[in-house]
């Protein structure tokens, strides 16, 4: 297995959880499976070890992830804010996970700025933020449920993956990766996914779980984007979703249901930019994909405030959708050359 872990930081970790603590999981707005399978997988391993552990996340998250194990004990910050910032007040360590920046906690951001507690960093996202006390990023990893296997199994514990664990540990790589397509797919990963498996993560249940587990409303919003909301510019070898607020009303839409949604825009042939704009609160939030070296996190990062990986970016617009797709119609001039690039 690769070693991502010095063992110097490792004991320092060591020393850090030696009797039971008092922690905090924390992880990015609007949680992905990469997000809950990182956090649960990381709760579960904590509770063994005899921490009194929280996982609070500062939003909902698709209904398709309540699957996972212990999933029951997840704090929405949301919904119970009193009560998220009383636990972070206690805390002695926060474990920050699958994001770089506290600006990705939104409304959870003041409350563990100003935690006196340890901040540990495990991530798999570009140009960190310079404020935790250990800070784990690799971006060259899959997923950051990736490297929560690879912590584990560098504090000695690999032992103690159970089946729970294996499975939010299993998911979290699953959907960050597309199941396992990406180019950040190496072979270490591969053999993770078997020992995953050995220790009890039932493959095909997972996918079943995620991908198999639809609504109605949720394929014929699918149905009606493909339908009457792609647009395809083969002159920049781009291809777009645009969805406004009201639109996603029609669908009674819930979070999770556009999920994956950009990858279709991606999928067509000959196409290597993919974006995908939706409308919610008066914010629009855009999703970028790429293929080969089009690097959607330079792009985001110029124009949208955003970030992430190479070929799978986020990025936001406060000025409308129509606004937001037409800034991003102009700007791709500027990179038609790299566009039209084998």
């Amino acid at each position: 297995m690769t070693e991502r872990f010095p063992e110097r930081d490792i004991q320092s970790i060591k020393t850090l959880l030696s009797g039971s603590k008092k922690i905090i999981i924390t992880t990015h707005h609007r949680p992905d499976g990469d997000a809950m399978g990182s956090s649960l997988a990381l709760y579960n391993y904590l509770k063994l070890k005899g921490h009194e552990v929280r996982l609070i996340v500062p939003s909902d998250y698709p209904d398709f992830l309540h699957w996972l194990p212990s999933n029951d004990q997840v704090i929405n910050f949301e919904q119970h804010a009193i009560k998220s910032v009383e636990l972070i007040g206690l805390a002695e360590i926060i474990f920050c996970l699958d994001y770089n920046s506290l600006s990705r906690i939104e409304k959870m951001e003041p409350v563990i700025r100003e935690s006196k507690a340890q901040k540990i960093l495990i991530d798999h996202h570009l140009y960190p933020e310079n404020i935790f006390s250990h800070s784990f990023s690799y971006s060259s990893a899959s997923s950051t449920s990736e490297l929560i296997f690879q912590f584990i199994d560098s504090l000695g514990d690999a032992s103690m993956i159970d089946k729970s664990i294996a499975e939010c540990i299993y998911c979290g790589i699953m959907t960050d990766t597309n199941s396992f397509r990406f180019a950040s797919m190496k072979s270490d990963t591969h053999r993770i996914i078997a020992r995953l498996m050995e220790a009890g993560a039932e493959n095909y249940k997972i996918h079943e779980n995620v991908y198999d587990s639809s609504t109605e409303n949720r394929l014929r919003l699918l149905g009606y984007s493909l339908k009457e909301k792609l647009c395809v510019l083969n002159e920049f070898r781009t291809a777009y979703i645009g969805l406004s607020e009201a639109e996603l009303k029609m669908f009674n839409f819930k979070s999770g249901d556009t999920e994956g949604l950009v990858n279709y825009a991606l999928s067509i042939q000959g196409i290597r930019l993919a974006a995908f704009f939706s409308e919610k609160d008066g914010m629009v939030k855009i999703s970028f994909r790429s293929k080969g070296d089009f690097s959607v996190q330079e792009l985001s990062s110029e124009h949208f405030s955003g970030g992430g990986h190479r070929n799978a970016s986020g990025g936001r617009s406060e000025s409308g959708l129509d606004e937001a797709i037409a800034k991003f119609l102009a700007i791709l001039p500027q990179y038609k050359e790299k566009l039209m690039q084998d």
